[in-house]
């Protein structure tokens, strides 16, 4: 069965100012993706990379234009909207796990009850992502890769429609990496609309799309036909 479209924008932008200087980190982006798929994002530092991500996420809004996720239009939610789409509908994970180290791995993930009651069985998330025999361990007895994984399961226990990555794989080693890329590819195929913004080139091999960003416009948004399988790619 054909997948629907699940997230579009129609001529977003989005300007800072400074004084009397005023600067379009997104100028007019148009793209689509359909849903569940595994996306990366690419281009050069200052591109907009991260600022697509927020937009995204409902942390920021666009100066102009619209955004579509699923049903809602996002970009004109108010407030307690935006707060309620976060919560329930959008998981986050950046380069850096932002996990409590004087929690255990199963209270870390558990944190996420105090923000939405549509979550999951803690220990079913932890079994999911190779973490369970750990629950009960600090962040300081993990592994940089074990730790990014907390902070993968804390993003999944709410069950989001959209995962949005920030650089997931920057503080790992290749091998560690690529273990991580393995967890965000499964949840794809598990109908998760995942998207990844990165520098890495070789990311684009595994992509179900390619979004390519520079000087805050698209210039190119691809399917991969054959996208490779993670083990495929030297790292």
């Amino acid at each position: 069965m054909k997948k629907k479209c699940f997230i579009e924008l129609k001529n977003v932008k989005k300007t800072y100012s400074k004084g009397t200087l005023e600067f379009n980190a997104l100028d007019g982006v148009t793209l689509s993706i359909t849903e569940g798929e595994f996306v990366v994002v690419l281009g050069p530092s200052g591109a907009g990379k991260s600022t697509l991500l927020n937009l995204l996420g409902g942390m920021d809004r666009p100066t102009s234009g619209d955004i579509f996720i699923g049903d809602r239009e996002v970009s004109k939610l108010d407030d307690d909207e935006l707060t309620e789409y976060r919560a329930k509908e959008v998981g986050f994970i950046f380069q850096f796990y932002n996990i409590m180290p004087t929690l255990t791995v199963e209270e870390n993930v558990n944190l996420i009850k105090d923000v939405t009651k549509t979550t999951k069985k803690a220990k079913e998330v932890l079994d999911s992502v190779g973490l369970l025999e750990h629950a009960k361990k600090f962040p300081s007895e993990l592994s940089g890769g074990e730790q990014q994984r907390v902070s993968i399961a804390r993003a999944i226990m709410k069950n989001p429609k959209i995962l949005l990555c920030d650089e997931p794989t920057g503080a790992l080693d290749s091998k560690t990496g690529a273990e991580v890329l393995k967890l965000l590819r499964k949840l794809a195929d598990e109908n998760t609309t995942v998207i990844l913004v990165t520098h890495n080139e070789l990311f684009a091999d595994i992509a179900d799309r390619v979004i390519r960003i520079k000087n805050g416009k698209v210039e190119s948004n691809n399917l991969n036909k054959k996208p490779k399988k993670i083990n495929e790619v030297k790292w």
